[in-house]
């Protein structure tokens, strides 16, 4: 029987990356339209407590953005979202993203990440899509899009046949339903893009970030 090429246990930088983004609670998930905010808005996320983003792939400056960061603020865990390929991946970690995070299950992009060392949370909504990502070794994927494919409840019932398995969740995750989704043993944290809503970047309004990032951690803080 043939096994999956990248069926092993989990290397010790995924497990310190999983730990990280486990203590952070909340991973701003940021769309950025040029690298000239990148640095700025990274500063105003640290200065609310949030020392995480992922960088989405939905612009031409998001390998930048994370060079940036990485090389400015390396006290800041990076990664890279919304990736859809292996060309994406190799953009990626070359430009030191620390972990990375794709909207489906694409095997050939986990494999990629594998043998680069690379964390990656895969995006899966479903059992089957739990066990391919255990097929491969992972003890963390991406629940996505986490409200319109039943939210808390169906975290919860994945919790029986799969204890191990640890959930990102993302889509439709607000401050007022992040304490559900962090009260489940399973939930290693959240991403959300309401702290970084795109319109507070156009207009520069860091200090509304900052405020959101501050409010963020507070409630991750009281559900510890």
């Amino acid at each position: 029987m043939q096994t999956q090429p990248g069926s092993k246990t989990m290397t010790d930088n995924a497990r310190n990356v999983l730990a990280r983004l486990g203590e952070a609670g909340v991973v701003p998930v940021v769309e950025l339209d040029g690298r000239e905010v990148a640095l700025p808005l990274a500063k105003a996320l640290m200065a609310g407590g949030l020392s995480v983003a992922e960088i989405t792939f939905r612009s031409e400056a998001a390998a930048d953005s994370i060079q940036i960061l990485r090389e400015e603020l390396p006290q800041m865990l990076v990664g890279a979202g919304t990736i859809l390929n292996v060309d994406q991946v190799e953009m990626a970690h070359r430009a030191g993203s620390q972990f990375v995070v794709t909207p489906g299950f694409n095997p050939a992009v986990v494999e990629a990440c594998i043998e680069l060392d690379v964390p990656i949370l895969p995006g899966i909504n479903n059992p089957t899509g739990v066990e391919q990502a255990m097929g491969f070794g992972l003890e963390a994927v991406k629940f996505f899009p986490a409200e319109a494919s039943g939210g808390v409840l169906f975290l919860k019932a994945l919790s029986g046949p799969y204890p191990s398995i640890r959930f990102l969740p993302t889509g439709g995750i607000t401050l007022n339903n992040l304490r559900a989704y962090l009260a489940l043993p399973n939930v290693l944290e959240c991403g959300g893009s309401w702290v970084v809503r795109p319109a507070l970047i156009r207009t520069s309004r860091f200090d509304e970030i900052t405020r959101l990032a501050d409010e963020a951690v507070a409630l991750v803080a009281r559900n510890n």
